[in-house]
C-alpha cells in the first residue's frame, strides 16, 4: 500500500484546518501541521483529529515549509503540500488513491490542478483555472523553493505526471483579510525583486520545468524576464486588462470583477509601487550587504 504524508502550514486558522484535514484523511496515512504558534484552537483541532503538530518560529511560507520536511519524521512514499485554506475534493481524493500505487517508477512529482473560489464564486476565467502546481512527491526527491514569495515544489529524479481532477483553494475569510494577506505578501514579492535587481542575497534558481509545472515555470520567466522589466503602471494596467478582457475574466461575473482587479491590478500595482519606495531608499547604498540591512529594516523582514 502506498503510504502518503499531508503537510499543512498553520497560523490562526482554527475556522480551516479541521476541513482541510478531514479532505485528505481518506487517503494521508500521516497529517503533520506545522504550526507558528498560533494563538486560537488551530493546535487543539488539529490534534484531536489526529494530526502531528509541530511548532516553529515563521520566518516565510518557503522556509517554514522546507522546515517541517527536514524536521517531521516523515517515513511515507510520497509527501504532499497543501495549505490550511485548501481542499482537497472527494474526485482527487479517490484519483490519489486509485493512481499513485500505480505510477511508473521514473515518475518524482504529481501535478495538481487548482480553483479558486473568492466570495463563494468558482473563478474560472482570467487565466485562474486550471493553476498547475507540484504538489504531491516521492519523499526525498522534492523541495521548497527558498523565495520570499511564489514559492514552488521542486522535485528531481524524474518526471512529472498531472492528475485529472482539482482541489479547491477557499478562503473563508472576508475582503479584509484578503487585502491585508496581499499587502504583506507585496512586500515579499518587492523583496524578490530588488534581490534579483541587486544581489542581496543567494538566490534560488532551482525552477526549471523538469523540476515543476510547465505553466508554473513559463510564468515565473515571464514575469522577471519581461513583466518586471516594463515600468509597474503600463505593465498592471496590461495585465488586468489581458486577464479580464482577452482571457475573459469579465464571464466571472461581479465576484469576478472584484477578484481580477484587487489580484490582477490592484495587487500587481502595489508590488511595483513597494519596490519604486524601497528602491529608492537602498539604491543610494554602496554595498550589497548595506542595502540588504536597510532593506530588512523596511520591511521588517528577516532578510
Amino acid at each position: 500500500m502506498t503510504s502518503i504524508s499531508v503537510l499543512i502550514l498553520t497560523y490562526n486558522e482554527e475556522v480551516h484546518i479541521a476541513r482541510a484535514i478531514e479532505s485528505v484523511a481518506s487517503f494521508a496515512t500521516q497529517i503533520v501541521v506545522v504550526d507558528s504558534f498560533s494563538s486560537d484552537r488551530t493546535v487543539e483541532i488539529a490534534r484531536s483529529l489526529g494530526a502531528t503538530v509541530l511548532q516553529n518560529p515563521f520566518v516565510n511560507q518557503a522556509r517554514q515549509f522546507q522546515w517541517g520536511l527536514d524536521n517531521a519524521a516523515i517515513s511515507s512514499d510520497w509527501v504532499m503540500r497543501l495549505d490550511a485554506d485548501e481542499v482537497v475534493e472527494p474526485e482527487l481524493a479517490r484519483e490519489i488513491a486509485q493512481k499513485l500505487p500505480t505510477l511508473a517508477a521514473d515518475v518524482a512529482g504529481v501535478n495538481l490542478k487548482r480553483k479558486h473560489i473568492f466570495l463563494d464564486r468558482f473563478i474560472r476565467h482570467g487565466g485562474r483555472y486550471p493553476l498547475i502546481l507540484t504538489r504531491l512527491w516521492r519523499r526525498g526527491q522534492g523541495r521548497v523553493e527558498d523565495r520570499w514569495m511564489d514559492e514552488h515544489v521542486i522535485v528531481w529524479g524524474g518526471r512529472t505526471v498531472l492528475f485529472d481532477n482539482p482541489f479547491r483553494d477557499h478562503n473563508l475569510h472576508d475582503l479584509g483579510y484578503f487585502t491585508e494577506k496581499h499587502n504583506k505578501y507585496a512586500t515579499r514579492e518587492a523583496v524578490d525583486v530588488l534581490n534579483r535587481r541587486y544581489g542581496l542575497f543567494a538566490q534560488d534558481a532551482g525552477l526549471t520545468s523538469e523540476g515543476t509545472s510547465l505553466q508554473a515555470s513559463v510564468k515565473r520567466f515571464v514575469k522577471e524576464r519581461v513583466y518586471n522589466r516594463i515600468p509597474f503602471p503600463v505593465s498592471t494596467l496590461g495585465y488586468f486588462l489581458f486577464r479580464y478582457v482577452i482571457q475573459l475574466g469579465f464571464l466571472d461575473g461581479r465576484e469576478g470583477l472584484i477578484y481580477h482587479f484587487l489580484q490582477g491590478y490592484w495587487y500587481r500595482f502595489l508590488v511595483g509601487a513597494k519596490v519604486l519606495e524601497f528602491d529608492r531608499a537602498i539604491r543610494p547604498l554602496s554595498t550589497p550587504e548595506d542595502k540588504r540591512q536597510a532593506l530588512a529594516q523596511l520591511t521588517g523582514l528577516a532578510l
